[in-house]
């Protein structure tokens, strides 16, 4: 998929720093708290449960972390209900980006939010601006290292995959959101390494070129400067930025 790949590592060199700070653990431990209250906590029979503690695993969360988890989302503790909301606005250039946020405070989520968009000149968009141009898909992406490509598109398809596609150090396999959980397992099992950032998400169906390092630079900063609030899960974008223009 074009232009995945540059984002992808980007989250990937800053993910570290991420998990020192304890909010890769924050987002996982939201998204068990939503899996568990909606389908149990069972992961036995909570398929998407059975996901995130894949993820939970990779980053070495803390057992006592996961346990409270998915014990706030069955009701065996106490916890503040968690929303999804959802935000839709342009970095520089034109380039369209979705907010995720899990909050149990609207009006706080909106106010931060809106706060780090007006430090970067930016303002939320009208609903369906920028998600027109995005479509909720499974999204798996495997380490390329030492994988045989005609064996992993061979098991994916099998599974249920729409397609596997293959740019630098990553495969990316899509799927319908209904049949992600399904073949993210049957990749795993066969041994292959799953990214954390796998999920259902919002892949891009148009993308916005960024040829322009400065640009691009904008764009990176704002992104990870959202990505510091507390409350969001996830950004995504839809900019296909050159290599050349990408930060040092």
């Amino acid at each position: 998929m074009s232009g995945h790949s540059k984002w992808s590592t980007i989250k990937h060199k800053k993910g570290a720093a991420d998990a020192r700070r304890g909010k890769i653990f924050s987002k996982l431990a939201k998204e068990l708290t939503v899996s568990a209250k909606a389908s149990g906590g069972d992961p036995a029979s909570n398929i998407t449960l059975r996901t995130i503690l894949a993820k939970c695993k990779a980053v070495n969360m803390p057992a006592d972390n996961i346990e409270r988890a998915i014990k706030k989302g069955t009701g065996e503790l106490q916890g503040a209900a968690l929303e999804e909301i959802m935000f839709e606005t342009y970095a520089p250039g034109g380039v369209g980006l979705i907010i995720l946020c899990l909050s149990d405070n609207r009006n706080r989520s909106v106010a931060e939010v809106r706060h780090v968009l007006q430090r970067n000149n930016s303002t939320l968009a009208g609903s369906n601006q920028v998600l027109r141009n995005f479509q909720r898909r499974g999204q798996i992406l495997v380490d390329a290292e030492g994988v045989d490509e005609d064996k992993l598109i061979e098991i994916a398809l099998d599974a249920g995959a729409d397609d596997v596609t293959h740019e630098g150090t990553e495969f990316e396999v899509l799927t319908a959101p209904n049949v992600y959980n399904e073949v993210s397992e049957k990749i795993t099992a066969a041994g292959y390494k799953v990214s954390e950032d796998s999920g259902i998400n919002f892949v891009p169906t148009v993308w916005t070129p960024v040829t322009d390092k400065a640009q691009a630079t904008a764009i990176l900063k704002m992104i990870e400067a959202i990505e510091e609030l507390e409350d969001v899960q996830n950004v995504y974008m839809n900019g296909d930025i050159a290599d050349e223009a990408m930060p040092d």
